[in-house]
């Protein structure tokens, strides 16, 4: 009989900590006299009591580690659980939400997504908009161990294709994943605080600096104006560019440079390959739109920099409207929303070394053509890759264009246009942002659509940043008898 205890107690540790977490817009509120620290202080003693109560209810089941159905269970339910309550002071409180529109927020927010239903953010408490920031803070480190410490032994999505990084888990998931979160951990504070001293050095105020910091180095894309990135045009574009990048890089390589070895950073082909794309697609849209809109050079590189960066990586600022560029730039930044950063990022949507892994098969497929009866083994990084990876991969090609179908045509039956309704699914399920169009385009937001229009871009949301099949196999018999 499955045992759910295990997973409760984890659980409930998270949200005492979510609820603990609380206590700091809390106090900024209270410290300025914004008027939201009751809603805070509310919001975290039903979280705390809550998540305590869970956890000493489910205390007496501990174990060294969980079994990879538990495994499975608690990297859905714990994505689920959080942003349950972390909606809570977005309903409260200012800006006096429906519990819909909180929940999509915290949604999007936990899972770095960016999309926002909120208007007139300008007049927000402040500890509201710092709770935004952290959201999107917490949920960025989370998914790296996610993503580093789970879904390679969960074998989702070809991401076993990394255990051999160092963090075999099976059978100790939850000691060897503490042990990943403390050294990735300390790169991801260290980054957050050299992304504030360079906000704040190129002329942002503090607040703007740590807000911005923290939705920047999660890749959420969360930020304090209605206007995006739009109200600080300039040099910090060039600094939110530059710790894009740093943070859509394999975490594991930094741990590896504290430890010493730099080497790996560099050999490592998704890096490679992740920033060659960036910089050619940079490149692409600086020169079109010089030679097509008739923009300065510095502004045409600085915007391009700046706007292809923040999509490819799923960050979602928007510094312009790039919809006015012309239908070129529409097209290329909704297919750059589906491709993503590097595997074991903050980065969302499908990742690069998927698609290295698709260009390999594709090259197989046509040398066998040629030669039926040569031996063609596939080869990533230098080391031969198991047929189970490469169907790993291709099944999660597979599941996203299906799901992105699918959610396409449930938007449209509730209503949506066509641009809106497959825009709209994908950038939930690829967790990058805005959208297309006049109502969820990089100009627009969320706010006016539909409660189940909502509730539907949140399960993407969901979906998207667990890597699908992770929340799938809970829907299927055989999970449940294993």
């Amino acid at each position: 009989m499955f045992d759910f205890r295990p997973v409760g107690y984890v659980i409930g540790l998270l949200l005492v900590a979510l609820g603990a977490t609380m206590l700091i817009p809390w106090a900024v509120d209270i410290a300025w006299d914004t008027g939201g620290g009751g809603t805070f202080a509310v919001s975290a003693a039903i979280t705390i009591l809550f998540g305590g109560s869970l956890a000493l209810a489910s205390a007496n089941s501990r174990t060294p580690g969980l079994n990879l159905q538990q495994a499975f269970l608690l990297t859905v339910m714990s994505w689920l659980a959080l942003p349950v309550f972390a909606a809570l002071p977005f309903w409260f409180g200012a800006p006096q939400a429906t519990y819909t529109d909180a929940f999509f927020e915290a949604m999007s927010g936990m899972t770095t997504t960016g999309s926002t239903v909120f208007s007139n953010l300008d007049e927000l408490p402040m500890g509201t908009l710092l709770w935004r920031g952290m959201m999107q803070w917490f949920g960025g480190v989370g998914i790296i161990v996610v993503a580093m410490a789970f879904l390679p032994t969960l074998k989702v999505g070809g991401m076993q294709l990394f255990r051999s990084e160092g963090f075999d888990t099976l059978g100790k998931v939850l000691p060897r994943a503490g042990e990943i979160a403390g050294s990735i951990s300390i790169i991801y504070l260290v980054l957050t605080v050299a992304c504030i001293l360079a906000y704040t050095l190129v002329g942002m105020e503090f607040f703007d600096a740590l807000v911005l910091s923290l939705t920047t180095i999660s890749t959420g894309g969360f930020t304090n104006t209605d206007a995006s990135f739009g109200a600080f045009q300039g040099a910090p574009e060039y600094v939110a560019s530059m710790f894009m990048l740093l943070a859509s890089l394999p975490f594991i390589r930094y741990v590896q440079m504290m430890r010493g070895s730099s080497q790996p950073l560099f050999r490592d082909s998704q890096v490679r390959a992740f920033l060659v794309t960036a910089l050619s697609l940079i490149l692409l849209m600086t020169f079109y739109r010089m030679l097509y809109n008739g923009e300065g050079s510095e502004e045409s590189f600085r915007e391009a920099l700046f706007n292809v960066t923040s999509i490819l990586s799923g960050t979602g600022y928007i510094s312009v409207d790039y919809q006015l560029w012309g239908p070129f730039p529409v097209v290329l930044f909704f297919m750059l929303g589906l491709v993503g950063g590097c595997a074991g990022s903050t980065c969302c949507s499908i990742k690069i070394f998927r698609f290295q892994l698709l260009f390999i098969s594709i090259k197989q497929q046509i040398k066998r053509i040629h030669s039926p009866h040569g031996i063609f083994a596939a080869r990533y990084a230098g080391r031969p890759v198991g047929d189970d990876v490469m169907s790993s991969v291709m099944a999660f090609f597979v599941m996203f264009m299906l799901t992105l179908g699918v959610l396409s045509v449930i938007l449209t039956l509730l209503g949506l246009d066509f641009i809106t309704a497959v825009s709209g699914a994908a950038t939930a399920l690829a967790n990058v942002g805005p959208g297309l169009g006049p109502e969820i385009g990089p100009s627009g937001n969320f706010g006016g659509l539909s409660d189940p229009v909502k509730w539907v871009l949140s399960a993407a949301m969901l979906l998207g940043r667990l890597e699908l099949i992770s929340v799938y196999i809970l829907f299927t018999v055989g999970f449940w008898r294993g």
